[in-house]
């Protein structure tokens, strides 16, 4: 087949390999110069929402996919009777969104942390007084990898956070005190059939994710997780991989976000997994069954944000996955994965790794 990948970031460059690993041919579209996935096909440079090139796109392809979820509904509407678009936009409308994100969360009583909409000084008013302090404000759209949010830790820093975010439309999140954060993803076709990966524990430095281990240990917590990704799957009829990443707090998880895509603390999977979550979205929007997604081990990634030290290339016994990109700060450019026969045996190496990597990049480091 010949699939359509909107955005020809790493993520597509690792579902481009996926795919014509499965014998498919792959496009792209992407504004970006030389993006990692050009080494996988054809880019068709174009803003995102360029009706035109998405159109030329959708004609050349049988089916559509996207790598993040900033693609415009209204865009994707518009081709909408040229090729399948999976995951379903219903799906991205939802997750563009962390009110309607939140509001969705409600309808199929997934706990989460409370919240209030913000438009004005006088709702941030109401949401301090019906939340507390801390409060955690975000905008409800294009925030990511910790933008666009402001942790308001007392009263006097009312005009700060106003100052700083105000004039858009927001979102107040109750401040969490949870344990640790983990992350269940779950693919499913169009025929139903579902397949979920283990849950996965994640630490994230400046709100972007450093560091998971997989599996994260706790049957009661994967039962749950596991009920709520079906109940998200099936309520979006939704195809390909999806990300649901949630707070643990004692015995419960709270949900904080998902992902209608394949999602970066699932690297882990094309070492650690049976199948890798990239081959299983690809195997799901084109018709096919999920194949296996059993553990290999102990699996850990770091992720390589900024730069990647010569130290990280001259590791053994690890999977360096370098995407291609410009060094510059903050910047995810590649992740090392590192699969072990027991959960120690991998944390030493994870953090002997990690102290190597943020060490020569002159990076904090994670307390790992």
């Amino acid at each position: 087949m010949r699939i359509g990948i909107i955005g020809a970031g790493q993520l597509g460059q690792m579902l481009g390999y996926a795919a014509l690993d499965l014998g498919h041919e792959c496009f792209f579209l992407d504004p970006a110069d030389k993006p990692p996935a050009a080494a996988v096909g054809p880019v068709i440079q174009a803003a995102f929402d360029d009706r035109v090139a998405l159109a030329i796109l959708a004609e050349k392809c049988d089916v559509l996919t996207y790598e993040f979820e900033n693609v415009p509904v209204a865009a994707l509407a518009d081709i909408a009777d040229l090729a399948p678009i999976y995951p379903p936009p219903e799906a991205l409308h939802h997750a563009q969104d962390r009110l309607a994100e939140k509001r969705l969360f409600q309808d199929l009583n997934i706990p989460l942390p409370g919240f209030r909409a913000i438009d004005s000084t006088r709702d941030l008013q109401e949401a301090i007084g019906a939340l507390g302090l801390p409060l955690v404000i975000k905008t409800r759209r294009f925030g990511y990898d910790g933008k666009g949010q402001f942790v308001m830790r007392d009263a006097e820093q009312f005009d700060a956070a106003w100052q700083a975010l105000g004039g858009r439309a927001l979102i107040a999140e109750q401040w969490v005190e949870f344990d640790y954060e983990v992350s269940a993803i779950g693919v499913r076709n169009a025929k139903g059939d579902i397949a979920n990966y283990c849950l996965t524990r994640n630490e994230h430095v400046d709100g972007i994710l450093r560091i998971s281990r997989a599996p994260a240990d706790d049957a009661a917590l994967t039962e749950l997780a596991t009920t709520h990704m079906r109940d998200l799957l099936e309520h979006l009829n939704y195809v390909g991989v999806l990300a649901l990443e949630m707070f643990v707090v004692g015995h419960v998880l709270l949900a904080n976000e998902f992902a209608p895509r394949v999602h970066n603390s699932g690297h882990w999977s094309i070492e650690g997994a049976a199948t890798s979550q990239f081959t299983n979205h690809i195997l799901a929007i084109t018709g096919q069954a999920p194949r296996p997604t059993d553990n290999l081990g102990y699996t850990g990634m770091i992720n390589l944000i900024g730069t990647i030290p010569d130290a990280a290339r001259q590791l053994t016994a690890c999977s360096l996955h370098d995407y291609g990109k410009t060094p510059r700060p903050g910047r995810k450019l590649g992740h090392i994965t590192i699969v072990a026969g027991s959960a120690a045996a991998r944390d030493r190496k994870l953090s002997k790794i990690n102290e190597i990597v943020t060490k020569s990049s002159g990076q904090s480091g994670t307390g790992t």
